[in-house]
């Protein structure tokens, strides 16, 4: 099975509890083997790629600008690339552009993904109901992708994946190791860092960054 084979599912879900005058968003990275795989909780239409009329990648985060700066502070995205993200307007995002930023996240082994694929108009809160319909797909991704390290953002989205009520605040810096069909995963929750969390954006790229240096680089030098 690949990532975009479940692309089928997604739409049918995005037709119950999205915005049915958008598309659902999938996810975008590295697809084999991530350092790194990002779980975010569910796009809006803030997102370019939501719209019916976009032909290119339907991504996580395009024609946006906040996130990316986290991205290029936990060293996954380029100083040169996030000058232009924060210089463009949503207009001047293209396919061309769009793919080629992408590629860096996966050149640099990481994946981007949404627990919720539903995309909605506005930043509305989503019931822990609505997201556990697509926990199951979630995990068919990271069955896929097989990552290194998992993190989630926000209380919501790590309470769900790790089937355990979590406080980020006490949990910082705090790996879980959950195991699914055989395999086992290392999952990180951290401050959701955008929209009402912009605020935690220093605690989550601190966390982020010790996640990296702690986890992933005590491997290679056990390697």
């Amino acid at each position: 099975m690949k990532i975009a084979d479940l692309k089928q599912d997604y739409n049918r879900l995005q037709l119950q509890y999205g915005a049915k005058e958008l598309d659902s968003i999938y996810s975008g990275g590295c697809e084999e083997h991530p350092d790194i795989c990002f779980v975010f909780m569910n796009p809006t239409g803030k997102n370019i790629a939501s719209n019916k009329e976009w032909k290119g990648k339907k991504a996580p985060w395009l024609g946006t600008k906040n996130i990316w700066k986290l991205f290029y502070q936990v060293h996954v995205l380029s100083e040169e690339s996030l000058d232009k993200i924060q210089k463009m307007k949503a207009k001047d995002w293209d396919y061309a552009f769009c793919d080629a930023l992408y590629q860096e996240i996966a050149n640099n082994k990481v994946f981007i993904t949404n627990l919720g694929k539903c995309t909605q108009v506005d930043a509305r809160p989503l019931p822990d109901e609505v997201l556990k319909k697509y926990l199951d797909l979630l995990w068919k991704e990271i069955e896929i992708i097989q990552p290194k390290v998992i993190i989630t953002f926000g209380n919501q989205v790590s309470s769900i994946l790790l089937n355990q009520k979590i406080s980020v605040s006490e949990n910082r810096k705090k790996g879980h190791t959950i195991e699914m069909n055989g395999s086992m995963y290392k999952v990180y929750p951290v401050y959701y860092p955008v929209g009402n969390g912009i605020f935690n954006m220093d605690k989550s790229i601190e966390d982020i960054n010790w996640i990296i240096e702690n986890e992933l680089k005590q491997e290679e030098v056990q390697r």
